[in-house]
């Protein structure tokens, strides 16, 4: 586990004491607001199992007067759901058409361009919003990001960032699915992209990096991973351990894992369903008789605990980390409390040094984003 030095949200520039970051540091620095710096968030209100319900609380609830919702998509519906009079930072952008999730990425973000999916990235795109969240389809997210948002210089591909909830705390896992075969220099650059995530978003001084293969030695993978390593090890600004195995998934071993995103997709979804499972049948054995009960009320505590390190809606999604601009894309299945919190990470992307930190690693640093609620010219 990294015993740098991490960040506080809660009075910025001061140490924590502690060196071991607690599940509710990681939300609370993932989640901060800068104070006087006002950020715009498009929403895609359509995307998501349960939109544009839960989109709009979740809006609602994230809303204030440092950070402003537009929510994107049909006027009509969309009013209805809001409070009586409206909300003073919430906004309503018209969009008349939804991209499935079953729909094809690539030809459903050319093909619909009044989707509010496109639509909010285009708000971004023109200088109209600072950053972007979906719930909705994470292939037609990430083309839309492409295709309108554009990748920071230097940048090869974009990888999806997402936060793996493990005990003690959550480790940086990417690419979680954006790629699904790329080259050695594409997972070098991942690594980067993981290691200035850690830094800018969480506050860990020194993150330390992990490559996700089928054995520590530098010699077991694939030649993709193999090569990989050779990169990573050779590259001085990259704090790399080695070689990762997948029980170190939730060891928190390193502070970053790289994979390509076909592996990491499988991990990521191994890992979820593993956990629901066994937060399911604790959830069984609780309520199995009368002496669980009176255990779980004795552990309440430390079941809660464990409960909070294990939800991935504290988090809010997974970055598209490479564009120019913050791009949020969370879990289809997202309670109001997801979507709020995606909202948020989004807005501290924006007010946070991430992208020019990106931009400086990967690429000769001109390309910094513009201020938060920039208007295009």
């Amino acid at each position: 586990m990294s015993t740098s030095t991490v960040w506080s949200p809660i009075s910025a520039g001061r140490a924590l004491l502690s060196k071991v970051l607690t599940p509710h540091d990681i939300h609370a620095a993932l989640t901060a607001q800068k104070p006087g710096v006002v950020v715009r968030v498009a929403v895609d209100a359509l995307g998501g199992d349960h939109a544009p319900e839960v989109v709009v609380e979740g809006a609602l609830e994230a809303a204030g007067d440092l950070l402003h919702v537009l929510l994107v998509g049909p006027q009509d519906t969309l009013r209805e759901l809001l409070p009586a009079g409206g909300h003073p930072h919430v906004e309503i952008v018209p969009a008349t058409d939804r991209i499935g999730s079953g729909d094809e990425p690539v030809e459903a973000v050319r093909g619909r361009p009044q989707s509010s999916l496109v639509v909010a990235a285009r708000l971004v795109a023109d200088g109209r919003a600072d950053a972007f969240v979906s719930m909705g389809n994470t292939g037609a997210a990430l083309a839309a990001g492409l295709l309108h948002v554009h990748r920071i210089k230097g940048v090869l591909r974009p990888a999806l960032c997402t936060l793996l909830p493990a005990v003690p705390l959550p480790v940086v896992f990417l690419d979680a699915g954006a790629n699904a075969e790329v080259r050695p220099e594409a997972l070098r650059q991942f690594a980067v992209l993981g290691q200035v995530f850690a830094q800018e978003m969480l506050g860990i001084e020194r993150p330390s990096v992990g490559l996700l293969s089928i054995g520590e030695e530098p010699t077991k993978g694939t030649q993709v991973v193999i090569e990989a390593h050779k990169l990573m090890a050779a590259d001085p600004q990259i704090n790399f351990y080695g070689n990762v195995e997948g029980r170190d998934l939730t060891r928190h071993t390193v502070d970053v894992i790289v994979a390509d995103g076909f592996t990491g997709n499988v991990a990521l979804k191994v890992f979820e369903g593993t956990a629901r499972t066994i937060v399911g049948e604790i959830r069984n054995a609780v309520l199995g008789s009368l002496r669980a009960k009176i255990g779980a009320a004795i552990m309440s505590s430390d079941l809660k605990r464990i409960g909070a390190a294990l939800d991935p809606e504290q988090y809010g999604g997974a970055y598209l980390l490479g564009l120019r601009r913050p791009m949020i894309v969370g879990h289809g299945s997202s309670r109001a409390s997801g979507v709020a919190n995606g909202i948020r990470t989004a807005s501290r992307g924006v007010t946070s040094d991430l992208l020019p930190t990106i931009a400086r690693r990967l690429g000769d640093g001109g390309e910094r984003p513009a201020a938060p609620g920039a208007q295009a010219r």
